[in-house]
């Protein structure tokens, strides 16, 4: 007995002695992990750029900001969501000073300021001739002619009341801008009308929502309570996805945010030739849907398995349900560009592109396998004489600064006959790639060795690194109601920086047709219509 008794002790004392060392290492244990460093913080979730578009910052052209939020119904799921504008309501967020290295945008708006009041945007011209204005305001009104010419509104629902007369301070801004355009130019370069109708185009209620006819995609005609229109086109991609390399120019979708950066960049280069076009986003239910007459495009909408209102309208290829326009819910971006004045009362003239493609897989047009193709058009009206030429080179490099390969025709105001600037419309295939540029865009100028001297002149100006093209197309997009804040720029940093790199391109060419011309004693390659600015830019590099 006594023997087992000690054994017992000697057993219980055993199990203290290892528990207490158990109890030992833990505590050593814990120690350690205590002195450790602590795990880094996951990375935040990465947002895709139509995600972040729903929490951006957002302003209209008069300076409204506010950060964009996603309709209450989304986290329910319900379809009934709330007014797209409504949304945009709310306290402001301090944009950052930089995207991705970027520039910060204060300094770029003041080069797109000094831009713009380089000498170069701030030519003096005389006075508009009467009949270079594409429209006319009838001065003297006979009495009883009186009540005929006052515009005054139908008892159409959602239209305002209102009575315009011959007084330019009675015009809504859509109509100020018809009134202003003339031969060379859609509008001029400080147009004190840009604010109101680019403010008109962003906020102003719709009232009327029909489907454009013709066309290979789907597009919408809106009206506002004012009568000014515009044409709609849908985001149907992610702004920065890049265009299939295994893609004709003519299989890609249109963006909504090339026609609005395709304005933007034609107004830097001092064209003035795209009608404005603003970023906005809609309720595809009441602004589209509940107010639609259009009973074909009305019978196309439907709710998918998420929740999102969608619809696709009726056109030639990209109009079915699996090409269909889908809001977030609701909220759906879109391009808005103002209309040109109706064909009734300014008729325009269609004309065939001379470098058309062949919308061919396997055709090639005449102008890849000619080399000496250019000389053929210069003997070819209206090409033969006068500007024509030289505003189609104008065009040929907008559209290869902006990768656009699907440009097939081209239009004038038949007013002005031959002798007119040309219209840069349907923009909406552009910037689909920033890693790859396409050369043949360029063969109209490489061919004809000609370029307009003012073009010339703003070309090198955009160059240099105090007006830098990339910079001034920055600030200048920053200003849309889709562009501000920084979280989703209508223009990832990559297509800007082959703004740049483009834009060196077709400097080289000119330079390289100017050696040309010098060693075979062809024709001068600058169309000389700025002779008094020859030294108002310093050489570029």
């Amino acid at each position: 007995m006594w023997r087992m008794r000690r054994r017992t002790r000697t057993i219980c004392l055993s199990l203290a002695s290892i528990t207490v060392f158990l109890h030992l290492l833990l505590a050593l244990a814990s120690l350690s992990v205590n002195r450790a460093p602590c795990d880094p913080p996951p990375p935040p979730e990465t947002l895709s750029p139509r995600d972040e578009a729903r929490t951006r910052r957002r302003h209209t052209p008069a300076g409204i900001i506010g950060p964009v939020g996603p309709p209450a119904e989304a986290a329910r799921g319900d379809s009934s969501g709330v007014d797209a504008n409504a949304e945009a309501k709310g306290r402001a967020r301090t944009a950052p000073a930089s995207i991705s290295g970027a520039e910060p945008l204060e300094s770029a708006l003041s080069k797109l300021e000094a831009l713009f009041d380089h000498p170069l945007y701030n030519m003096p011209s005389p006075p508009v001739p009467e009949e270079d204005w594409l429209l006319k305001v009838r001065p003297k009104i006979k009495a009883a002619e009186l009540s005929s010419q006052i515009w005054v509104s139908a008892s159409q629902e959602g239209y305002e009341d209102v009575q315009w007369n011959s007084s330019s301070s009675s015009h809504p801004p859509w109509l100020r801008f018809h009134l202003g355009v003339s031969r060379w130019q859609l509008y001029p370069h400080r147009d004190p009308n840009m604010e109101a109708l680019t403010q008109q185009l962003a906020t102003s209620r719709i009232v009327s929502a029909v489907q454009k006819s013709g066309g290979t995609q789907l597009k919408l005609v809106m009206s506002f309570p004012n009568y000014g229109q515009a044409m709609f086109k849908p985001m149907k991609q992610e702004r920065d996805d890049e265009t299939n390399y295994n893609l004709y120019y003519f299989s890609d979708f249109e963006r909504h945010n090339a026609e609005i950066a395709a304005f933007h960049l034609d107004r830097i280069l001092g064209y003035r030739r795209v009608p404005p076009v603003v970023g906005r986003l809609v309720d595809v239910v009441k602004e589209i849907k509940d107010i639609t007459t259009d009973r074909k495009l009305a019978q196309t909408f439907f709710t998918s398995p998420v929740g999102s209102v969608c619809f696709y309208g009726q056109c030639s290829y990209y109009c079915s349900t699996e090409h269909a326009v889908c809001g977030r819910p609701r909220a759906l971006e879109a391009s808005l560009a103002v209309m040109l004045p109706d064909l009734s009362l300014a008729t325009r003239r269609s004309w065939r592109s001379p470098w058309r493609r062949s919308y061919s897989r396997s055709k090639l047009a005449k102008w890849e396998t000619q080399s000496d193709y250019c000389s053929s058009v210069k003997k070819t009206s209206p090409y033969n004489k006068g500007t024509r030429l030289v505003d189609f080179i104008d065009m040929v490099i907008l559209d290869f600064l902006m990768s656009n390969m699907d440009r097939h025709h081209y239009e004038t105001f038949e007013k002005f006959g031959n002798n007119t600037f040309m219209l840069h419309l349907d923009n909406g295939r552009g910037f689909g790639r920033h890693s790859k540029d396409e050369p043949s865009i360029l063969a109209p100028l490489e061919q004809c060795c000609r370029i307009r001297h003012s073009t010339w002149l703003r070309l090198r100006l955009l160059s240099l690194p105090q007006y830098r093209l990339s910079d001034a197309m920055r600030a200048s997009l920053s200003r849309d109601p889709l562009g501000g804040g920084g979280a989703a720029p209508l223009l990832s940093e990559r297509h800007l920086a082959a703004l740049d790199r483009r834009l060196e391109t077709v400097l080289e060419a000119v330079s390289r047709c100017q050696r040309r011309q010098s060693e075979d004693g062809g024709d001068e390659v600058i169309f000389d219509d700025t002779a008094y600015l020859k030294d108002m830019v310093a050489p570029a590099g």
